[in-house]
């Protein structure tokens, strides 16, 4: 990755709950041993990384990065959840390496199919859309992890109830943000009425999602719950 983007990137990561962040080449996260899942995946999406692709898929692999170790997929296996990427591999189609890299169990989580393929694929979408359109964007998303939820297989892996996604745009230094909260469920709800406040996710979940920004800009933008700047078309 060329230097400057790997600058870019660290000034924009959230804080870890759980001090255990793992760096891969075009993204990063912060896993959560407790509930066998990131609590968030970070990374840049630039233009030139909208594309498509006919790679074959992976196989899903333990990300051996994550000193704790990640997941296995036989978790996932018959428990009638998805593996839902959260980088999606859509994302990262603009080389086979940075693909692969997406198909690691620290990057997925248990998601219904009706969202997983439904609600949350068209997010994905719009998010791809947004980064052609605005030239680039940084996002952040992952499950909000809370205990008591229903977990699957033996490492007892934790199904969200609601899943985020944040997406932070910075032109010529003027940027703009928006936070998305869905619950992990089928919904045909048009995407902009799942808009809220990164602060309400700040609160849901104990990250401080852009800690090195100005705090004056941050707190503007985190507290706003509005889309007007983003093109919904």
């Amino acid at each position: 990755m060329e230097q400057a983007t790997m600058a870019r990137s660290f000034d924009y990561l959230p804080t870890s709950t759980t001090k255990q962040i793992v760096k891969h080449d075009y993204y990063t996260l912060s896993y959560n041993e407790k509930y066998e899942q990131a609590e968030w995946v970070a990374y840049e999406l630039k233009r030139s990384y909208v594309r498509s692709s006919n790679y074959d898929r992976p196989y899903f692999i333990e990300d051996p990065k994550v000193k704790t170790g990640s997941a296995d997929w036989r978790n996932y296996k018959k428990s009638g959840y998805d593996k839902g990427h959260l980088c999606p591999a859509g994302d990262m189609a603009f080389a086979f390496n940075a693909y692969k890299d997406t198909f690691f169990t620290s990057n997925i989580s248990p998601q219904t199919r009706d969202f997983n393929g439904g609600v949350w694929n068209r997010l994905e979408q719009k998010a791809r859309y947004w980064a052609t359109k605005y030239d680039g964007v940084f996002v952040v998303t992952g499950g909000v992890l809370e205990p008591n939820l229903k977990t699957i297989g033996q490492e007892k892996v934790l199904v969200p109830r609601y899943f985020y996604k944040i997406l932070l745009d910075n032109s010529n230094g003027q940027y703009k943000m928006i936070a998305f909260l869905v619950p992990n469920t089928k919904s045909n709800e048009p995407l902009y009425e799942f808009v809220v406040s990164v602060d309400s996710i700040e609160k849901m979940t104990g990250i401080d999602f852009f800690p090195k920004l100005d705090d004056k800009i941050e707190n503007s933008l985190e507290k706003r719950s509005d889309y007007k700047d983003w093109s919904f078309k």
